[in-house]
């Protein structure tokens, strides 16, 4: 299946014989323009609004928008939080929306204007997965229609968002959901809101375990994740920093996870950074690896924008190794270095670590001279879907192959930066096989002398780890509660 932009149809999508009657007639209702009329829209709605806006007109992230937006506008506490939900919820729930307002429009969705399409998105996760009453919910939408489109779409907007407000979200799906019978993974894909290939995908990533737990990694996606934090190694000790309302990570020493807030406050001391457990994790295991023979150089070749390079700085000096991290682009490797310039800082008197923009399938260092390379390597990001909710309408199978080949690449090149009995790790955040399992298989069997380690027993305490190869580790959020994060540890020959 192909890429789903905005505007477009929801994966396995159909419409039922009978929920079009009473369907919104679009009249005039599409056209933009027009004076704005009527009541502003507030911030919150405003702000959520302008993000759907970006990532459907110039494919914007809304992780880096959203708290940009939130800043510039002064929008703060409840508003900051509502805003939030309106523009994550909305943008994880769009392919069950597209196919509840197929229902509603007598018009098809491809052919109304963005303004209207992001409008009427918006309102309908309000309607069906908030607790803001559909009085508010069609209202409010009607005035933000008004802003950005103009008064006369006014009509419309309401008499589509009205339909819509007559089921919740289980009667739609009842409706719009194609048979769980006849197309299992087309009901998944209205059901939990992701295109058809990448439940294909979660379900072979799943293997055996798929049965019992398609359902609950889909789902899982949909989260609002918490925000997971890093204490450095070396530095203060989880329990000087944790704050009174956190909670420990369950297999990182240095993770911990906050219940709401502001993390900015432990990050501006250096103390903490934002980072995910299971990426912690990968770090660790790169440290924990069995490498035969000296310890005293580490590589991170694809360092941007920072999180692992940090940890392994802080882990590598404790060890009394030196690190060099590389990104191919310089402003990512500016992000490094002030990452690594701050855990610097935190240190004391640690050495400083080398940072300089590079590509890695081309290096600009000599083969054979480090005893730990980690390849955090580009790849779809369909294992961080709750963080990034638009990534699953961006990509498509037609996607892999290119990305399958730079990732090869860049595996054989950190095998080749790794000396003999040095041990590197291969990390994607993405639990398909085409990005993971398949890439490591196939790298070892032409490297001469690389050996597979067992990474699920190098982390050792961590539970579920299972992929369809044992020596892999695959992380999954509803396994874990983190990213689903694929590690494989290699030793080079």
């Amino acid at each position: 299946m192909g890429e789903q932009r905005a505007g477009s149809r929801a994966p396995g999508r159909r419409t039922p014989g009978n929920a079009k009657s009473g369907a919104a007639k679009s009249g005039s209702g599409t056209k933009s323009g027009g004076s704005r009329q009527g009541r502003q829209p507030d911030a919150a709605r405003r702000v959520a609004y302008d993000v759907l806006a970006a990532v459907a007109s110039r494919e914007a992230y809304a992780n880096l928008l959203l708290p940009r937006l939130l800043a510039e506008r002064s929008v703060t506490g409840r508003d900051a939080a509502l805003a939030t939900e309106l523009a994550y919820g909305t943008l994880r729930g769009l392919g069950t929306y597209d196919a509840v307002l197929t229902a509603c429009s007598d018009r098809s969705l491809e052919k109304l204007d963005s303004p209207v399409l992001q409008v009427l998105r918006l309102g309908t996760h309000q309607l069906l997965a908030t607790r803001i009453g559909s009085h508010a919910a069609v209202a409010t939408s009607v005035d933000l229609a008004k802003a950005v489109a103009g008064p006369r779409v006014s009509g419309f907007v309401n008499a589509v968002l009205r339909r819509v407000a007559t089921r919740d979200a289980e009667q739609w799906l009842a409706l719009v959901a194609p048979p769980r019978e006849t197309d299992p993974d087309g009901h998944l894909a209205v059901r939990y809101s992701h295109p058809g290939w990448i439940v294909a995908a979660y379900r072979d990533a799943l293997g055996d375990a798929a049965p019992a737990e398609l359902e609950a990694a889909l789902s899982a996606g949909n989260d609002r994740p918490n925000v997971t934090m890093a204490t450095l190694p070396g530095g203060p000790g989880r329990a000087r920093v944790l704050p009174d309302d956190a909670a420990p990570g369950r297999w990182s020493p240095y993770a911990f996870t906050l219940s709401g807030g502001d993390p900015a406050r432990w990050i501006a001391g250096g103390a903490a950074a934002v980072q995910d457990e299971a990426s912690q994790l990968a770090a660790i295991a790169l440290s924990r690896g069995s490498a035969e023979g000296p310890d005293r150089a580490w590589l991170d070749m694809c360092a941007g924008p920072g999180g692992k390079a940090r940890m392994l700085y802080g882990l590598g000096t404790a060890a009394g190794a030196r690190l060099l991290a590389a990104d191919l682009h310089g402003h990512r490797a500016a992000l490094v270095k002030s990452a690594l310039d701050d855990a610097a800082a935190v240190l004391g008197d640690a050495p400083a670590a080398g940072v300089i923009a590079a590509d890695g399938r081309f290096p600009a260092w000599r083969a054979g001279g480090f005893d730990r390379v980690l390849a955090d390597v580009p790849c779809s990001g369909l294992g961080a879907l709750r963080r990034r909710p638009e990534a699953r309408w961006r990509k498509s199978p037609s996607d892999l192959p290119a990305l399958g080949e730079l990732q090869r690449s860049l595996l054989r090149s950190a095998l080749a930066a790794a000396r003999p009995g040095g041990v590197v790790a291969y990390v994607t955040c993405s639990p398909v096989p085409a990005e993971t399992s398949d890439v490591v298989e196939a790298v070892a069997r032409e490297s001469a002398g690389a050996t597979v380690l067992d990474a699920p027993a190098v982390l050792g305490e961590v539970p579920g780890l299972a992929a369809p190869n044992p020596l892999f580790a695959q992380f999954w959020p509803h396994r874990h509660g983190t990213d689903a994060i694929f590690l494989a540890l290699l030793r080079s020959g």
